[in-house]
């Protein structure tokens, strides 16, 4: 059985920086899509903490499946912003965000759980939790002027289908601490009113 291109792309980046031991995750709508409604994206978001030693075999290993601008990537890291890389065959785009040197993108890929993409054929990567999905989304839908329905539907949809099995104290402290506490307050109240 083929995989959904998303994860078929996403997955040839996840092996590579498995090979080259970069800790990474999935996150964006891909993880949101594991943890609460799926829905299609034209992109997959990783969060990768990638230093400037790994980028000659990085690009060794990616550029025969992606268009990859290593000055792009070597900028990001240095300003830690974000580069992509383009699948050659169906042009589906990842987004790679450098790790930042804050605790919270550090606890986000400490907590990364490996989870099933397929089950036929196996495999494996390592997704953000859930809280750490839902906090991610509240950040950017609040950088986003919160004016993006899409992350908020997907902020819904954590929250809706993993409700009761959230780590409410981990979500109120780095909701606190991301300045994103109303949203959760807001997004919670949302999907308790009938």
């Amino acid at each position: 059985m083929a995989l959904p291109e998303p994860v078929a792309v996403t997955i040839q980046v996840t092996q590579v920086l498995e090979e080259l031991e970069i800790p990474y995750l999935i996150g964006g709508s891909l993880a949101s899509s594991v943890h609460g409604l799926i829905r299609t994206t034209q992109d997959a978001d990783l969060l990768v903490d990638i230093r400037q030693d790994h980028l000659p075999l990085f690009k060794k290993l990616i550029e025969p499946i992606f268009y990859f601008d290593e000055q792009a990537a070597s900028a990001a890291i240095v300003q830690h912003g974000s580069f992509n890389l383009l699948h050659r065959s169906s042009f589906f785009r990842v987004d790679i965000f450098v790790a930042r040197d804050r605790a919270f993108d550090k606890a986000q890929i400490l907590r990364a759980k490996r989870e099933v993409l397929s089950v036929d054929p196996l495999v494996e990567a390592k997704i953000a939790t859930a809280e750490d999905s839902l906090l991610a989304k509240l950040e950017w839908y609040k950088l986003g002027n919160e004016s993006s329905e899409r992350q908020w539907q997907d902020i819904l949809g954590v929250l809706k289908v993993q409700s009761d099995r959230l780590n409410n104290d981990y979500l109120e402290k780095w909701a606190t601490e991301l300045e994103v506490a109303d949203l959760l307050v807001r997004a919670k109240k949302e999907i308790s009113s009938p």
